[in-house]
């Protein structure tokens, strides 16, 4: 009863819902009454998330519904009606009054409202564009079923096109207001199609989202982030190379954090870069000339975001794989001691990533001195490998602690041990 708008003592004690207004699904009174074609009035949420579990009857005659089911709610204005009437009358027992509700956008409207999308971006119709991207971005603020209607009705493939249609060159300069619309909307519905995937990675598209990315307004950056991360995910981007300065506006998001949400799309996204592009080797490079590995080092060492941490140690992973990569891991200070601690402290992901960088760098150690490994023991590194054994891992990671241990045994008589629970305050930044 506690979403119900009534103070639950007062119920206890004075007042009696009369069962009309009850949901036959939750017995809590209706702030959204709908009828189905079977007769039966639910509240909207009650019988949207039993259609959606997939049930196909009526909960109370057992009539079929249907396919499609949740497209026939039709709203019950006069109930809905008494029930707030009936609110008012007992709002001195402490009944609320239900607020009238929104009526959820139809797959029908979002239909239409992409057929007209699409109509003005032809025409280079500029303001009829906009105005029909407001609406849509209003819809989809408005509830998670709204975002998930327009989603499922294409509204991203017709905003990608859109992108590209105003975002050539020549109407850049002229249709930003527009272009910053389109990306706003962007980043909270994803094209459904690969072609509307395609056209949000085009060149057209991504140096648009690339000057968003380079701009100093922190909404603009971060709604150019996500929807560059959706871009970067399809496999067609990749016949072609990014458009030059990707990997400085993806390594400026790092070194000028806007939040988790920025930081970890902007790390998806760097991921991507490397593992997916055909000229990797090329990507890595840049990025390592850039600088991130330090700021990748210094953001592991700062936050405490579990989603954060995985992705950074994927990246460093993968950025590991070069000799110039695990030289400038090695460089910083503080790498080694702060993945013996991620170690069993993260998830089992980051567990993972930070065993494999682990590996690498002690394994392609050049030299007598093994630096690397002694400054892995010293920091724990060899008890965690042996309790990483005894609660368990995946068998690849299983074969590197393994060869870590013959390695660490070799050489652990050499150093104190250090446990690697220890406080890091004391070690100096490079």
């Amino acid at each position: 009863m506690g979403d119900s708008g009534i103070d639950a003592a007062c119920l206890d004690t004075e007042v009696a819902v009369p069962m009309p207004f009850r949901c036959p699904i939750s017995l809590d009174l209706m702030k959204d009454p709908v009828t189905l074609p079977t007769g039966i009035t639910y509240d909207r949420c009650s019988i949207e998330r039993w259609i959606e579990a997939g049930n196909a009857s009526c909960p109370v005659t057992k009539q079929p519904l249907g396919v499609g089911g949740g497209l026939y709610l039709i709203p019950n204005h006069a109930l809905r009606k008494m029930i707030q009437s009936w609110c008012v009358e007992n709002r001195s027992l402490g009944v609320e009054r239900i607020p009238t509700p929104r009526i959820p956008v139809s797959p029908y409207e979002v239909s239409e409202a992409c057929k007209r999308v699409a109509a003005a971006a032809n025409r280079g119709d500029a303001r009829r564009c906009g105005e029909l991207v407001g609406k849509i971005k209003s819809w989809v603020k408005e509830s998670e079923r709204n975002k998930r209607c327009v989603t499922e009705g294409g509204a991203g493939d017709a905003l990608s096109a859109a992108l590209e249609t105003f975002g050539s060159a020549s109407a850049e300069g002229q249709h930003g207001g527009l272009l910053e619309e389109i990306v706003s909307a962007l980043a909270h519905v994803r094209p459904a199609s690969e072609e509307g995937l395609a056209r949000l990675g085009s060149a057209t598209s991504l140096h648009c989202i690339l000057g968003f990315l380079n701009s100093d307004d922190l909404s603009s950056r971060q709604n150019a982030v996500l929807v560059l991360k959706e871009a970067i995910s399809s496999d067609r981007i990749w016949h072609r190379a990014l458009v030059d300065g990707i990997e400085e506006a993806m390594v400026r998001m790092i070194r000028e954090p806007i939040g988790p949400t920025a930081t970890n799309a902007s790390l998806l996204t760097l991921f991507n870069m490397i593992s997916q592009s055909p000229n990797s080797d090329k990507t890595t490079s840049k990025l390592l000339q850039l600088g991130l590995v330090p700021l990748l080092i210094d953001l592991l060492l700062d936050s405490s975001d579990k989603g954060v941490c995985e992705r950074v140690l994927g990246v460093l992973d993968l950025l590991c794989e070069s000799r110039e990569g695990r030289e400038e891991a090695f460089g910083h200070a503080l790498t080694m001691p702060i993945l013996v601690k991620k170690i069993l402290r993260v998830s089992n992901l980051a567990t993972d990533f930070a065993v494999a960088i682990l590996w690498k760098l002690c394994k392609n150690e050049e030299g007598d001195d093994r630096r690397a490994l002694i400054e892995a023991i010293q920091a724990g590194g060899f008890q965690k490998m042996l309790v990483l054994l005894q609660v368990g891992c995946g068998d690849g990671t299983k074969v590197n602690v393994r060869e870590l241990l013959k390695l660490m045994h070799l050489h652990k008589d050499r150093v104190d041990c250090v446990d690697s629970s220890l406080d890091l305050k004391y070690l100096k930044r490079p």
